[in-house]
């Protein structure tokens, strides 16, 4: 199998509108770096047309495969199945709706080939989205830094590069609920951040709403920080004495 430079992964949920003009833009991209590339689409049990779309695509272009699963096990699980299945030296995670510009992508290789491992975007403005979701996402980097040492990067998503060596620790971990971005920090390796703006959905509706965004915010805060567990002893140990 021939050896290739780059994977990108992109998770795919009922993104039927978008993903021609989403494979327009990453092909347009990849192809101009002059390297060898894979599209790795994860359709995560789409209930449109995506899969449809993303078949004609894969039949056409030889740089595009597909993984699909039977029902929607979420975008974490999507980005960590695509993962297990990349070919490149440098893995890049990036979501179909174009709000992360794979324009990026080649200043994110620049970074690597400095030496980084790992390379993650970092959001200096969010278009498009509403003044209740950027608010709670700033107080919740806050609040997670606080209890992880600052160890998750502020206003950051998980739309970055990263190395194969880093694919391959963060494969082997055995962790189920992934909170990607925190794992990606948590791994060690050199980080460095990439800043962009972040553009508005380019068609379609967002496909994580408050109540997903509130169990990914969960999985972070308990899988990368001993706080929770302290505070339901502390609260055991309270019963426990009034009892």
């Amino acid at each position: 199998m021939e050896p290739v430079k780059y994977s990108v992964i992109i998770p795919m949920f009922n993104e039927q509108e978008v993903i021609a003009e989403s494979y327009r833009r990453l092909t347009a991209v990849m192809s101009g770096m002059n390297e060898t590339y894979e599209l790795l689409f994860v359709n995560d049990g789409s209930r449109d047309g995506t899969m449809g779309v993303m078949r004609d695509i894969a039949e056409a272009d030889e740089h595009v495969r597909i993984l699909n699963f039977s029902r929607n096990f979420g975008h974490q699980a999507a980005v960590t199945a695509g993962m297990a299945h990349v070919r490149g030296e440098a893995t890049i995670i990036i979501d179909a709706d174009l709000q992360d510009p794979p324009e990026c992508i080649p200043g994110m290789a620049e970074k690597w080939k400095e030496g980084y491992d790992v390379v993650y975007g970092k959001r200096l403005r969010r278009d498009g989205e509403s003044a209740f979701k950027l608010l709670t996402a700033k107080w919740y980097y806050r609040f997670i830094n606080k209890l992880t040492n600052n160890m998750i990067p502020t206003d950051t998503g998980d739309f970055r590069l990263i190395d194969r060596k880093v694919v391959d620790t963060m494969n082997a971990l055995p962790e189920k609920n992934r909170f990607l971005r925190g794992l990606g920090s948590w791994v060690g390796f050199r980080q460095t951040a990439y800043e962009y703006k972040r553009d508005e959905r380019w068609a379609g509706e967002t496909k994580y709403p408050l109540k997903k965004m509130l169990k990914l915010a969960g999985d972070g805060i308990v899988g990368f920080s001993s706080a929770p567990l302290k505070w339901a002893l502390g609260l055991g140990v309270g019963l426990l004495g009034l009892g």
